[in-house]
């Protein structure tokens, strides 16, 4: 008679009588609770991940300079202005490209731009030697609408995404689990593990679909525990255990 945690197995079962076994929930693997972190100075941008926020900066840069173009070439975007001083009359377009930076950004921060897409324009220009007035009714940058809506539109679904997500970041604390299956203990270098020799969990992994992790035993030996019968050696993490089993 003998008392010790034995897995039963189907090779066992025929030469030894086994009582009823006090756990059934097979091969489980218990990690530390990861600690709570400190939120840093740029958590804020945790809600959306880093390729979202890399494409965000891109469209914005890509919107502004279509933008711009679009009124450099436009002619209704276009107006004149008279210098009182020297009489001198310009033509001014205030889609330049500081203009059209300004414009997208406050499309993004759900703010009003000083300048938009022009619908009507009113010019008066007055001169030492002539007297007109222009007046276009409905003269539309149809470009410019377009591009400044479709900009107003990705950045109302954006913003929509980036504050559902945050309020869900703010209100609900997420598990981070490193490991969650066998492959992710396999792929990483960080946690070291390791199974006795000659065990019944040894012979489980052994299975055509976890080759890759028995073939992960193989290549750390050194730091993982395949040990012989009369010493048993328990790697876990960075510290080790000795165990004599007598």
């Amino acid at each position: 008679m003998a008392i010790a945690p034995l897995t039963i197995t189907s090779a066992r079962e025929n030469v030894i009588d086994f009582s009823k076994p006090f756990m059934s929930l097979g091969i489980s693997i218990m990690i530390k609770k990861p600690s709570k972190k400190i939120p840093g100075i740029f958590s804020f941008m945790n809600p959306l991940s880093q390729e979202i926020w890399m494409c965000i900066i891109l469209s914005y840069i890509g919107v502004s300079v279509v933008l711009f173009l679009v009124s450099r070439f436009s002619p209704f975007e276009l107006k004149v202005e008279t210098n009182g001083q020297k009489d001198r009359q310009t033509i001014v377009n205030d889609f330049n490209l500081t203009n059209s930076l300004w414009f997208a950004l406050g499309a993004i921060m759900q703010q009003g731009g000083d300048v938009c897409p022009r619908l009507r324009t009113l010019s008066l220009c007055i001169s030492r030697f002539q007297f007109h007035v222009y007046f276009c009714l409905n003269c539309r940058s149809m470009a410019g609408r377009i591009v400044g809506s479709v900009w107003w539109f990705f950045t109302l679904i954006i913003i929509s995404s980036y504050t559902a997500n945050l309020a869900a970041f703010l209100t609900v604390e997420r598990m981070v689990t490193p490991i969650n299956s066998v492959d992710d203990l396999a792929k990483q270098t960080d946690v070291e593990y390791g199974v006795l020799k000659h065990s019944s969990t040894m012979e489980f992994f052994k299975a055509s679909q976890y080759i890759t992790i028995f073939d992960h035993f193989d290549s750390l030996q050194k730091k993982i525990a395949i040990v012989n019968v009369n010493l048993v050696h328990l790697f876990l993490a960075k510290l080790i255990h000795r165990f004599t089993i007598k």
